[in-house]
């Protein structure tokens, strides 16, 4: 078998397809193969079928996956058909998409390789530039991401997260049941919720499907949800109260760091939970709080708080509220008037025990997209490294020829 024989079984061309020659360079380590179609042969028209004779040709180049480790560029005379009906169209070809300078089978390795590198490591590997391989994925997860069904999303989980340094973020919404990313959108506000509701329409769903939205206590948010999705049970997760917790905590041992009366350490040692910390900040956070009643106070209400959230009953706040308004501590004052304001959210929550700690590993995910869109120049590519991570896509690879 000679190498236009090897090639043309190799690239499985159909009958109408032949190799006309094959250039292979050492020095340049590529492989250049030349495809030409069989004189006479009539083409299918893209739009309506019908076969029809060649009016002329167009030269047309496709990179594909290497052979021998050789670069290997395809070369073919693609002919432009004459249809009665729809004039003057250039044929399909069965080793490429229309309108990708790359083969099937090549864009079969890209998205292969997208599970497991970054674009930029994998630009370098396959010695391309990366916005050809984005426009590979980008076409692969919308198409994707087009075909979801959301008809049976019931509740939704929404918070933000970082898009780029400089307080950049973006507005992540995930499906509460199935832990799959739903919707990525630039800001952090009402107007994503509202972005997200429109997409809704697109994936054969409505906002009014909705029955609880699980966020933090942003008021733009819950603006948004009350506008887009009126029937939804607003819930607020007790990550976001306890975090709020933690800076009340945080505020309270300023006031003695800036007095110079804490000891080097001391900011691990009194943040978060005491079963996280070793031995010696053990120690000193209890030494702490024993010299210092205010901090100890602080740390209680905060242990107190956290301890009510893990249980059902929502009547244990009210006497955690009447020891935080009476704690003469300003950042638990301030925290026990918030919660009064969104208490409903919150009893929502102890009922419910939605959290949005499955976001949280989402975001995770997110900021993994972010290293594999490392240097991305537009949100565009943050969304289709995301979506790749995080959004459970049934991605179709290529349909070769057979």
């Amino acid at each position: 078998m000679d190498a236009n024989k090897l090639f043309a079984a190799a690239l499985q061309l159909g009958s109408e397809w032949k190799v006309s020659r094959s250039e292979l360079s050492a020095k340049e380590h590529t492989l250049k193969i030349w495809l030409d179609f069989q004189q006479g042969h009539r083409f299918p028209c893209p739009e309506c079928r019908r076969a029809s004779p060649v009016h002329d040709t167009v030269e047309k180049r496709w990179r594909h996956m290497n052979f021998w480790q050789y670069r290997t560029e395809l070369i073919a005379r693609v002919p432009r058909i004459d249809c009665p009906e729809h004039g003057v169209r250039l044929v399909e070809v069965p080793w490429a998409r229309a309108g990708s300078g790359f083969t099937l089978m090549m864009e079969a390795v890209i998205l292969m390789l997208s599970r497991e590198m970054s674009v930029s490591a994998m630009a370098e590997m396959l010695k391309e530039q990366d916005t050809r391989l984005w426009r590979v994925l980008g076409h692969y997860v919308e198409k994707a991401y087009r075909r979801e069904d959301w008809s049976e999303v019931k509740k939704i989980l929404v918070d933000e997260t970082s898009s780029k340094r400089g307080h950049r973020y973006v507005t992540v919404v995930t499906d509460a049941e199935s832990r799959k990313l739903l919707f990525l959108a630039e800001g952090r506000g009402k107007e994503a919720l509202e972005a997200f509701a429109k997409e809704m329409k697109e994936h054969n769903a409505d906002p009014g499907q909705i029955e609880a939205i699980c966020m933090d206590m942003s008021p733009s948010y819950i603006s948004g949800a009350r506008e887009f999705f009126p029937k939804a049970e607003r819930i607020f997760d007790h990550f976001h109260v306890m975090q709020m917790a933690g800076e009340a905590v945080d505020q309270v041992r300023k006031e003695f760091g800036r007095q110079g009366l804490l000891p080097k350490g001391s900011l691990w040692a009194l943040r978060g939970n005491e079963w996280t910390r070793s031995e010696e900040q053990k120690g000193l956070r209890s030494s702490l709080c024993a010299a210092y009643p205010r901090l100890g106070r602080a740390i209680g209400l905060r242990e107190a708080l956290q301890e009510i959230l893990s249980q059902e009953d929502p009547q244990e706040l009210r006497w955690w509220f009447r020891w935080a308004d009476r704690s003469r501590l300003a950042p638990f004052r301030r925290l026990s008037k918030t919660i009064k304001e969104h208490l409903g959210g919150i009893i929502a929550f102890l009922q419910s025990r939605i959290t949005n700690g499955t976001i949280e590993a989402i975001n995770g995910l997110i900021q993994l997209a972010k290293r594999m869109a490392r240097g991305f120049r537009s949100f565009r590519y943050l969304r289709i490294a995301a979506f790749l991570k995080a959004g459970k896509l049934r991605l179709d690879l290529p349909a070769l020829p057979t």
